[in-house]
């Protein structure tokens, strides 16, 4: 019976050509692994992005200025595109007229079905309805406007909206003649011609517009004294008090404290938008809006104070623990390539460390497995030598064994498992000797 060799019988133990085919899939399937974790789980921020603003002269065009001059110190391009006020910016969030990542919002503008695909980071100041009255108009209430020539705002912006929400509470009816959808330097030239008797603008403190008209003299500025019934009956404005003599201190104007109720501004992004871009959006929103202002408090705003949206989970993190390690002690780009480094890390730690204990035994099993094969010749040869005692058959029961002998003398194994092969040598030797006494004693 001719020599039995083992499965896969080779010159050297080490590396068995399946194993390798194993490491080689292995690596296929970790670079896969890392692919897709950097595909959907940590990509890399858009280098730009589009913020919809509001009209030449108003507040969101203002700050919409400082947050590009912000995001491009950290290699961030901002797109602006100008629109008539808040309604028009939440359908371009909506992607329902044109297309937007980022824009401001009035409070009190978005209803439930808007929230599905939108995320609020917060209120970023607030913006008062302003009621300027001209030269020698004289009102202590909205209501007493009733027959005036009112410019209101121009169609499809969040103030219109909210200028006719009050005047229809003060009880103007949508089609007074006297409501005129005109507004920005139009409105500003009429108002000092005398061609309208107020001018009502939803507008920040910081807005042109409104810097233009607090700096007029001849133009006064309404109280709002029912302000605390305002915010009972419009839940989303707030009371606020604009200071005697904080417009200005040499012509001590205004000349009493006036009373204003207002909306809050909110930075409303689409829900996809990169995590890294809003936490920096954020950092950008906390130098522009902490320092105090005419109506604002040092370090009032940004604020979670917007209850229209959900809040972005990178926005309420931020309120929370400010901004992330990362970005606190590294640039930008730096931060945002070393999470992304991290992020491959942990698929490979996943793989790495289970396979680390694995592998260990699984290469301890190749090669044990390779010297036990042979164990199954040396008990074939020792059954067939019982089975079959004639001793004519023992010279050729010895020749196989010296033919394993001779191929594992050209095995080469780790020294850590000589001792395993000089064992199964050994054995071999007893069986040797067991078939020349056996050949000797017949």
């Amino acid at each position: 019976m001719a020599l039995i060799k083992p499965h896969g019988d080779h010159d050297e133990f080490w590396p068995p050509r399946h194993f390798l085919l194993w490491l080689v899939g292995g690596a296929i399937v970790a670079l896969a692994l890392i692919v897709a974790v950097l595909q959907y789980l940590a990509p890399l921020p858009p280098r730009s992005l589009v913020m919809t603003t509001g009209a030449p002269g108003g507040a969101y065009a203002l700050y919409a200025e400082r947050y590009r001059g912000i995001l491009a110190r950290h290699g961030i391009r901002v797109e602006l595109k100008p629109s008539s006020g808040a309604v028009e910016n939440l359908r371009r969030l909506k992607g329902v007229d044109g297309d937007a990542d980022l824009g401001f919002l009035q409070g009190g503008i978005v209803h439930e079905p808007d929230a599905e695909d939108l995320a609020t980071l917060g209120a970023m100041y607030y913006e008062p309805i302003w009621v300027f009255l001209g030269r020698g108009v004289t009102a202590s209430s909205v209501a007493d406007l009733r027959g005036k020539r009112i410019a209101i705002g121009i169609q499809g912006g969040g103030g219109q909206l909210l200028t006719l929400e009050v005047l229809l509470a003060n009880g103007f009816a949508l089609d007074d003649p006297g409501l005129l959808p005109i507004a920005g330097d139009e409105a500003v030239a009429a108002l000092r011609s005398g061609r309208i008797d107020a001018l009502m603008t939803v507008n920040g403190a910081e807005a042109p517009i409104v810097r233009t008209l607090l700096g007029e003299p001849e133009v006064t500025l309404l109280s709002f004294s029912q302000a605390d019934a305002y915010t009972r009956r419009l839940p989303h404005l707030s009371r606020l008090v604009l200071p005697h003599g904080a417009v200005d201190l040499v012509r001590d104007a205004p000349p009493t404290d006036v009373l204003l109720v207002a909306p809050t501004a909110n930075l409303v992004a689409r829900t996809n938008l990169h995590p890294a871009l809003v936490s920096l959006l954020m950092q950008a929103a906390q130098e522009v809006h902490r320092s105090p202002g005419l109506l604002e408090a040092g370090n009032e705003f940004p604020a979670p104070r917007d209850h229209d949206l959900p809040q972005s989970t990178e926005a309420t993190r931020f309120y929370r623990s400010g901004p992330p390690l990362l970005q606190r002690v590294l640039p930008f780009w730096a931060a945002v390539l070393l999470d992304r480094a991290i992020w491959t890390l942990v698929p490979l730690l996943a793989l790495l460390i289970p396979a680390s204990r694995v592998l260990p035994g699984v290469l301890r099993w190749q090669i044990r497995s390779r010297i036990y094969r042979w164990y199954g010749e040396l008990k074939l040869i020792e059954l067939e030598a019982r089975r079959h005692p004639d001793p004519k058959r023992v010279p050729e029961l010895i020749h196989r064994l010296d033919e394993i002998e001779k191929l594992l003398a050209r095995r080469k194994i780790p020294l850590s498992y000589a001792n395993e092969l000089y064992t199964l040598r050994e054995h071999i030797q007893l069986v040797r000797n067991e078939l020349r006494a056996r050949e000797t004693s017949s």
